[in-house]
């Protein structure tokens, strides 16, 4: 699965990108989601009672 999405890339951009570069590009991506959603979690109640 992981080199059909690679090639279907490398295919709409034009560029050369192998496997390995498309796992650090969605183990990073993946890791900056998880981030977000935590502080999202973390810090949403603080937001919500200071915009109200």
């Amino acid at each position: 699965m992981m080199a059909a999405l690679a090639k279907a890339i490398s295919r709409a951009t034009g560029t050369n990108l192998d496997v390995e570069t498309l796992k650090i590009l969605v183990i990073f991506s993946g890791a900056g989601l998880l981030v977000s959603l935590v502080a999202a979690m973390i810090y949403g109640q603080a937001f919500n009672g200071a915009l109200f």
